[in-house]
């Protein structure tokens, strides 16, 4: 039986107009038979610290900066694996290709997915669910990566609460885009995570890099 991964995925700044400087799409990605392990060992990281909220960037402050810590020094220490893909938005020119805005978007989630895929496993595809996309155009972003890959048995919406894998995809996104995109940075417990992940990966935050744990690039649009 071949090897299946899950892919868990969401997205920062992505809308066209919000005047921040650059898109992302990120992912976790871990192995199916890890996914339940995975969840429980978060259930008790919530539970030490009395955290019964989603996990999600935007919520983060100083009085859950604790377990917010414990969760990045976890997703270090363990086989999951982050991906995220960014876009300089004022290069995106959307008419020079003949496509909407909404076009571009899963072109980029095709970048985002058709990384480091090996032919011999099968792989699972969850999306935050957003008011951008819909049944049919997820369904045609699977038939694109398998006319290529052949190894996408399922590409879907799911919407954040579902899926713990999901929320963490947003924390680690959102960190990702916090230190691109706002530039006053006053919010100190934020600045705390971001430098906690610094210290795990080098510093490699700022550019494309080849790490398969924390794995950033750049798509340089022409």
């Amino acid at each position: 039986m071949n090897k299946t991964f899950n892919i868990y995925c969401d997205e920062s700044c992505h809308i066209e107009n919000d005047h921040k400087p650059y898109m992302f799409l990120g992912s976790i990605s871990v192995a199916y038979n890890q996914v339940k392990f995975h969840t429980e060992q978060i259930k008790e990281l919530k539970k030490k610290h009395n955290f019964y909220a989603e996990i999600k960037w935007s919520k983060v402050s100083k009085s859950k900066l604790r377990f917010y810590i414990e969760l990045v020094d976890y997703f270090f220490n363990t086989d999951l694996q982050f991906r995220a893909v960014g876009i300089k938005k004022e290069k995106i020119n959307n008419d020079a290709f003949n496509q909407s805005y909404d076009d571009f978007y899963y072109k980029m989630y095709y970048y985002l997915l058709n990384h480091n895929l090996n032919s011999l496993y099968n792989y699972n595809v969850y999306l935050d669910i957003k008011d951008t996309l819909s049944a049919y155009k997820v369904n045609k972003l699977k038939n694109i990566l398998n006319t290529k890959f052949g190894v996408f048995r399922n590409v879907q919406n799911i919407r954040s609460h579902e899926s713990l894998m999901i929320q963490v995809a947003d924390f680690m996104m959102g960190a990702i885009s916090y230190l691109h995109n706002d530039e006053a940075k006053l919010n100190q417990a934020k600045l705390q995570i971001i430098e906690k992940i610094r210290n795990h990966c080098n510093d490699q935050l700022m550019r494309t890099n080849y790490s398969d744990k924390m794995n950033l690039f750049f798509i340089e649009l022409r």
